[in-house]
This record gives structure tokens, C-alpha cells and sequence, in this order.
């Protein structure tokens, strides 16, 4: 019994962390429909700046995670300015191919992290502090640190909800819609494109930084673009557009994810086979939310406008 509350404890942290990786990619495309194929940067670049400034910089917490979200906002704007006017679909690639350069660099540069042998590159970085884990009991930790990482989830999600009603947020939805109809109208599409970047972008810091302090151990393995795919699943399962729905496929996805590695206790099936037939699964799971439920679980809320 206590094995598997300490489980649904991990998972139910790990889902608030996604959660906040699914609001932000919904911000991204949902919102704006810029496909984002390498979300998972901002996830790396926060969980490594963090580490960085708590492990060499030797910085509080709260300062650690200021700085991910601030460098994690200006990757976004970085990654926005050439990329801004392309078309759909080279901005996807683009984006993609920036993330694999970003776990590359993490993956060959040791020094970043101070070097030594075993620390950086492909070995990972290990004891990442937690914060206030000398107050609480190794028992107790968790539950704080389930109640930690909600307060962020709930405070991302209300930025989010509150840009997507506000003008910024209906010139978005205008730009997802018909680009060229807000360019008639005067707006600078690719402004909005880039500050949509940047603002969601520093969001997803937030999710690097609890990840690496939760778990207290990164490396450039965690971050392959299948997170990015698995995010895209929440998000296209729990409907484009409403941050409720973004949060519901998060709940899906990752119950679903977490929960079937353990099948291989109880299945004959080699732990590596069992992982591709999941990651199947899942891939067969949005085919077939894409065919018969368009708009996912929860269909976003468009407001009519009557003359």
C-alpha cells in the first residue's frame, strides 16, 4: 500500500510538470499555430541553467529558477527572430533541428558544469539540490513536493488563461486563424509570434527547474525529442486551443505513460520492446484522436461575435 501511494505521489508530480510542458506547447500552437517540434529545449535549457547556477554559482533556489525562466525567454525570442517568417512547416523543422543542437552541446561540453570526471556531457549532472529538503523528512518530502509543483501549475496555468482572453491573446488566435488578415489589420505578425515564443517559452523553464530539482539527477538522455512527441500527445488528445484540455491530455498521457512500464512485471516481454510497443500505443492513441475526435476531449470555446 505504501509503495503504491508513494507511486501515484511521483506520478501526480510528474503529470503537474507536463502539465505546465502542455500549457506552454498549447500557447505555442493551440493558441498562436506555431508548430513547435522542439519544445523540449526549453525543457533542457531550464533544468540545465538551474543546475548550473545552483551547483557552480552555488545561488538560492528562487534565483536558480529566476534565471532558467529569464534565459529560457530569451532562447524563445532568440529562436523567434530568423525563424519568424517562415512557413509552418519550416518552422517545425527549424525548431526541431535547434533543440537537437541544444542536447548536443549538453551532451559534449563537461565544462559547463565545472568538468571532472563523471560530471557533465553524457554522464549527466547528479545531486541537484531540492528546495526546503532539509525541512521535511525523506518521507514527507514528496507530499511537499506535490503541493510545490501545483502552486507553479496553477500559476502558469492562470498566466496563460488570463493572456489568452486578453487582446494580445486575441491577436494570436487571429494570426493561428488567417495570418494575413492581421497583417491587414496592422499587426506585426512576427512580433506577436516572437513575444508568444519568448513569454511561453521562459514558462517552460518552470517545468526544466522542478524536473532537474525533482529528481535531482539530468542528463542529455532525458531530453530526446521523443518528449516533445509525447507532449504533442497531450495537447492533441485534450484539445488545441483550451488550456483545460491541454491539462486533461496531460492527466491521460502520462497515467498511461508512467503507469504501463510496470506491464513487464507482469507480461513476458523484454523491457526494450515493451518501450517502442507504449510509445506505439500512443502514437496509435492521437491517429485516432485525429480521425474520429478533431478537437480532442475538450473542444476549445470560440466566442461568436454577432452584428
Amino acid at each position: 500500500m505504501e509503495g503504491l501511494i508513494r507511486f501515484l505521489v511521483h506520478l501526480a508530480i510528474m503529470t503537474e510538470i507536463y502539465g505546465i510542458l502542455s500549457l506552454t506547447l498549447n500557447f505555442q500552437f493551440g493558441l498562436t499555430g506555431l508548430a513547435n517540434f522542439g519544445h523540449v529545449a526549453f525543457f533542457m535549457l531550464g533544468a540545465y541553467v538551474s543546475t548550473i547556477l545552483l551547483l557552480v554559482a552555488h545561488c538560492s533556489f528562487p534565483v536558480a529558477l529566476a534565471g532558467s525562466v529569464v534565459a529560457c525567454g530569451i532562447f524563445g525570442l532568440l529562436i523567434a527572430i530568423p525563424t519568424s517568417r517562415l512557413k509552418a512547416d519550416y518552422w517545425a523543422i527549424s525548431t526541431l533541428a535547434v533543440a537537437e543542437i541544444l542536447r548536443k552541446f549538453f551532451y559534449n561540453e563537461k565544462w559547463i558544469v565545472g568538468g571532472g570526471y563523471y560530471r557533465g556531457g553524457a554522464h549527466g549532472i547528479g545531486g541537484i539540490p531540492a528546495p526546503l529538503e532539509d525541512v521535511f523528512s525523506a518521507g514527507a518530502y514528496p507530499f511537499f513536493y506535490l503541493v510545490f509543483a501545483g502552486a507553479f501549475l496553477a500559476s502558469v496555468y492562470l498566466i496563460l488563461e488570463r493572456l489568452t482572453h486578453s487582446p494580445f491573446g486575441r491577436v494570436l488566435k487571429t494570426i493561428r486563424e488567417e495570418e494575413v488578415l492581421s497583417e491587414v489589420l496592422g499587426k506585426d505578425t512576427a512580433v506577436f509570434k516572437m513575444k508568444a515564443m519568448g513569454i511561453s517559452g521562459a514558462l517552460a523553464g518552470v517545468a526544466g527547474t522542478l524536473y532537474a530539482s525533482y529528481l535531482g539527477f539530468i542528463g542529455p538522455d532525458q531530453f530526446m525529442p521523443l518528449v516533445t512527441f509525447i507532449v504533442w500527445a497531450m495537447i492533441v488528445l485534450g484539445g488545441l486551443g483550451n488550456t483545460r484540455g491541454a491539462l486533461l491530455g496531460a492527466v491521460v498521457i502520462q497515467a498511461f505513460y508512467s503507469s504501463t512500464r510496470y506491464f513487464k512485471d507482469y507480461i513476458p516481454i523484454p523491457a526494450d520492446r515493451l518501450a517502442s510497443i507504449r510509445m506505439v500505443a500512443i502514437g496509435v492513441l492521437i491517429v485516432l484522436t485525429i480521425l474520429f475526435l478533431k478537437e480532442g476531449l475538450l473542444r476549445e470555446k470560440k466566442k461568436i461575435y454577432r452584428w
